[in-house]
């Protein structure tokens, strides 16, 4: 077996060849004669090329992430050959192209794949499922980028795989494929495996489109069928966001979600389909329904509505992209909207979600070094990106998903405060129609140019990007928030400490176990990570209550004394007391009317035009 597999590609040449002309499209075979090592063979034909070299590359990145991935690491034994079958030369060029110096117009293109994680990154196969990220995967013929593409798949024959991907099906043939260029193929994740099925139809300005379920789970059709039901009602209220469907290229949208253990968790968005991975289960459907709603939201928010930093998307290089506190932090924002006015969750659960976006954005220290633009430009270091030098990140980032969220919510009670009738719908819906439904890129000074459009009113515009998106303020959450009936409270209550720190026990103390923030009383005295707490005003730090009994009996502002180690070195400071608010966001009532709820006799009563202003808000949208 392992003689004949080696000549597999060699076959498959010789057959295929003597079928094709010069105005075929470039085609793709993968075999999978190793799943069980994590490996797929695959063959590349491409034909009617001119005399000369012919580059081959593999993606450097991938859509959906900004940072490189330097997926040529994980593809060997490669070889070439031309019509005839004959071998070809083939030299490698620099770390993600390969160079066919000579061939006769015809050049196949094969090589081994290892792939072992599946995620919205990288791919994954296996003896239960093949998961292709296509730039993860697939070598292209380097200059050849309008081409039309097909892909054969050969699925095992003791497999019970079916194939999931937003690629055209070729003449109802289950395993092969069609792409109309390299970038839509290249955007196309795949997926092969036993999969349940859901679909349903959506309609907006007379055209009927399908919305594909494909999920391959450990579950029971039961929880499908529930989870499906709960997508539905998702679905339905982000359509009522953008005011209709995207056309999808093909008529039909897929969610290719894999709940199973042999997966990483992740989200990545397509233009006419999404991957949703997680080794949770369907019996808890509302630990992944934010991932669908968050990637589902992508099909309008950078799918569409796209910045011009990303397009065209470059395979080869990183991709930086100001503007990701909006494309993806926006997108954040209506992840939980959409399913709380869906009625899957009441306001009170809400509630607690925004918790740590707003709590975040007012206290993070990283807020004095980084707009939300700069943050924007940290992605090239942080999305799944690899290095392995310490970083400051602590202090100095906030992720351009929580900040952008954060300010989509402050924008959104800001536009229903201050213009009746505005709402961010209404500014998703300007975008959409401006730039997303005609595929025009936006710009930064496109983003602020139609919110004054919107509200007539382009100072208010100036001013909101000029404070908190250009520069570096915390929205007016508390007033903000009130207006629907929310409460932002500070647990901490004032309440004593040294900063936000965290501390393991040590024999001779309490050992830092991560560098103070910049917002902590020992960031200033340049204590650090390891430094060892023994004293405090005289008191031994042998357990943790032992500090906070010191630091209770204090007031705001007094001084204490610590005794640090750092080595066999003794440290004294003076440190100056303060509280570190921590805020979380509280709903009157459960509901988002809570009218007729029964209220605790200490909580504050909801007026009745807090309750309209929730309702309008949080209240059902779509049709479901």
């Amino acid at each position: 077996m392992r003689s004949l597999s080696r000549h597999l590609p060699t076959l498959f040449v010789l057959l295929y060849a003597v079928s094709l002309s010069a105005k075929d499209p470039i085609h793709y075979h993968v075999e999978f004669p190793h799943r069980i090592r994590h490996e797929a063979q695959i063959t590349l034909h491409v034909n009617g090329l001119k005399p000369g070299p012919q580059e081959f590359a593999m993606s450097r990145s991938s859509p959906g992430r900004y940072a490189l991935h330097e997926f040529a690491k994980n593809v060997y034994h490669i070889q070439a050959r031309d019509s005839r079958g004959e071998q070809l030369k083939v030299e490698r060029v620099s770390t993600n192209r390969w160079r066919v110096p000579q061939h006769d117009g015809t050049v196949q293109f094969s090589y081994t794949l290892f792939a072992n994680r599946a995620d919205g990154t990288y791919s994954g196969i296996s003896e239960k499922h093949a998961h292709f990220n296509m730039p993860a995967t697939f070598m292209w013929a380097h200059g050849h980028d309008e081409r039309e593409i097909e892909i054969h798949f050969e699925i095992p024959k003791d497999s019970d795989w079916s194939v999931s991907t937003q690629l055209q099906k070729v003449n109802r043939e289950e395993s092969l494929f069609r792409a109309p260029n390299l970038y839509y193929f290249m955007d196309s994740p795949t997926r092969l495996a036993k999969t349940s099925r859901r679909e349903w139809p959506v309609q907006s300005n007379g055209l009927k489109q399908t919305i594909r379920l494909d999920v391959h789970h450990q579950g029971t059709e039961e929880q499908v069928d529930r989870y499906a039901e709960m997508a539905k009602k998702v679905v339905s209220e982000q359509i009522a966001i953008f005011g209709e469907v995207p056309k999808f290229d093909f008529g039909t949208y897929t969610f290719i979600a894999s709940y199973v253990p042999y997966v990483h968790g992740d989200g990545m968005e397509h233009r006419n389909s999404t991957i949703l991975t997680s080794r949770s289960s369907l019996s808890n459907p509302m630990r992944v329904l934010g991932t669908l709603s968050h990637e589902f939201i992508h099909a309008w928010n950078v799918e569409r509505i796209r910045p011009h930093s990303l397009k065209p998307f470059n395979f080869e290089d990183r991709n930086p992209c100001a503007e990701l506190w909006f494309a993806e932090g926006f997108t954040s924002y209506y992840t939980d909207l959409a399913i709380v006015r869906a009625g899957l969750i009441d306001a009170s659960s809400y509630a607690q979600r925004l918790s740590y976006q707003v709590n975040t954005v007012l206290t993070h220290p990283g807020r004095q070094f980084h707009s939300p633009q700069e943050m924007s430009l940290q992605a090239l270091f942080v999305d799944a990106a690899s290095s392995i030098d310490p970083t400051n990140r602590k202090n100095t980032f906030i992720s351009y998903y929580t900040y952008g969220s954060a300010l989509g919510l402050a924008l959104d009670l800001t536009l229903r405060s201050k213009f009746e009738g505005i709402s961010l719908d209404d500014y998703m819906k300007l975008l959409w129609q401006v730039h997303g439904k005609r595929e025009i890129p936006y710009s930064h000074h496109d983003l602020k140019d139609l919110l004054g459009v919107l509200t007539k009113d382009q100072a208010f515009a100036e001013e909101f990007f000029a404070r908190y998106i250009e520069g570096k303020e915390a929205p007016p959450y508390a007033a903000l928030l009130d207006r629907a009936g929310f409460i932002l409270q500070d647990v901490n209550n004032g309440r004593n400490s040294l900063g936000n720190v965290s501390w393991s026990k040590v024999e001779s103390g309490l050992q830092l176990t991560s560098n103070p923030r910049a917002d902590s009383p020992l960031y200033e005295l340049n204590i650090v990570m390891a430094d060892i707490l023994e004293e405090l005003d005289g008191t031994p730090m042998k357990e943790m209550k032992n500090l906070q009994q010191v630091l209770d009996s204090k007031k705001h502002g007094d001084s204490v004394e610590a005794l640090f180690s750092r080595g066999e070195r003794k440290i004294k400071v003076t440190a100056h007391v303060s509280s570190q608010p921590r805020f979380i966001v509280k709903s009157i009532g459960n509901n988002i009317d809570p009218a007729s709820e029964d209220a605790e006799a200490d909580e504050p009563k909801i007026s009745s035009s807090q309750i309209e202003f929730r309702k309008n808000w949080l209240g059902q949208k779509g049709n479901h």
